[in-house]
């Protein structure tokens, strides 16, 4: 679900991968009407029952979402990168890459949903 702080957030963000970002978050609310989103970390940050990800609003050659606890999340998702303990990454280059990608980020969506339920 949509929330206002966020649009308001999106409407002043000025970086050239603002369409990048904006393609994303839509695909991730889409994914699931039980994701949320707020404000956290100064960046729209996708909530349910915890803290799914967070954009890096500061990149500006691609579209950045780090997964606070992305090496937890079951499945395959072979966009997800880096190797610490929790985090991991997922960039986005175009809104046509965002696309591409919907797949895969439903399913990561999806996944984070049945674990925080414990599914």
């Amino acid at each position: 679900m949509a929330d206002n702080e966020v649009d308001a957030w999106m409407a002043a963000y000025d970086n050239p991968m603002k369409d990048v970002v904006e393609r994303v978050r839509r695909i991730v609310l889409e994914a699931d009407p039980r994701m949320g989103e707020c404000i956290k970390w100064q960046a729209p940050t996708f909530t349910y029952r915890g803290n799914l990800a967070s954009f890096f609003p500061r990149a500006r050659k691609h579209a950045t979402l780090m997964f606070h606890k992305g090496a937890l999340i079951p499945g395959d998702h072979p966009h997800l990168e880096g190797d610490g303990k929790e985090g991991r990454t997922m960039t986005f280059a175009s809104v046509e890459e965002a696309d591409e990608r919907r797949g895969e980020l439903e399913s990561i969506v999806a996944a984070w949903i049945a674990m925080q339920d414990g599914s």
